[in-house]
């Protein structure tokens, strides 16, 4: 019995030396690349002959993904349903997205001040996100930012992706984090879904395309701005 109580409490200290986490989302959280995505999309309308098909009010739709902006071209083109059409022009939206790739993208106000300040507190800080891991690379690479992250998972680091919960332990535990002590910030469904798969708290970010609306998903957290986050990553992550 004594050997038992000790086993468990030498791993009960060895979690609490462990450093506390906050896994960010990239797109929609960290950075509006909204713009830039959209410009993708519509070359590969544009090289289809039908001009540019999305605009500035599909934001939201930039944030869930390349080929969710191409099934919505498709259906504003009367091609709805057309899978074999995203999957043959995906490709292209990739090159095109890799060529123009931080050209109108921009990191939210706060959010480089707000992670400088969570590593200055202890906290070990990670992306995971639905972005290909080569282009998130790119990406977070011009913004200058890549330094202040320990760990980078993509879509396709891993066989699986966001909402599976594979991708954020990953995360975590190449931040050299444990998961019972980390949280993650992020924009959309997905992320919240993630949160729940993984068993973490999930603070979504307001100044995203949905607004307050984002509270309809029930997060742990709101986050208004980057400024709140270090106190509320100490509320969240014990």
């Amino acid at each position: 019995m004594r050997a038992a109580r000790e086993a468990r409490f030498t791993e009960g200290y060895a979690v609490l030396q462990e450093r506390r986490t906050v896994v960010f989302d990239l797109d929609g959280t960290l950075a509006d690349t909204s713009a830039d995505l959209l410009a993708a999309a519509n070359a590969c309308f544009r090289d289809l002959g039908h001009g540019d098909v999305l605009g500035a009010g599909d934001a939201l739709t930039a944030f869930h993904g390349g080929r969710a902006m191409l099934r919505l071209g498709f259906a504003r083109l009367g091609l709805e349903g057309a899978e074999a059409v995203v999957d043959a022009q995906y490709p292209r939206l990739l090159a095109a997205y890799a060529e123009g790739i931080c050209r109108e993208t921009r990191l939210y106000p706060g959010a480089v001040a707000a992670v400088e300040r969570l590593r200055a507190r202890g906290f070990a800080t990670a992306i995971c996100t639905n972005k290909p891991e080569g282009l998130a690379e790119t990406l977070v690479g011009q913004l200058g930012v890549r330094g202040l992250f320990d760990a980078l998972v993509g879509a396709d680091t891993l066989p699986v992706r966001k909402p599976d919960a594979a991708p954020y332990v990953a995360s975590v535990t190449r931040a050299g984090g444990v998961v019972a002590r980390s949280m993650l910030v992020g924009d959309t469904e997905t992320d919240r879904k993630t949160g729940i798969a993984a068993g973490v708290p999930v603070a979504l970010v307001t100044f995203g395309p949905e607004g307050r609306r984002i509270t309809r998903l029930d997060p742990e957290a709101l986050l208004d701005h980057f400024d709140d986050l270090p106190e509320l990553a100490e509320r969240l992550v014990r």
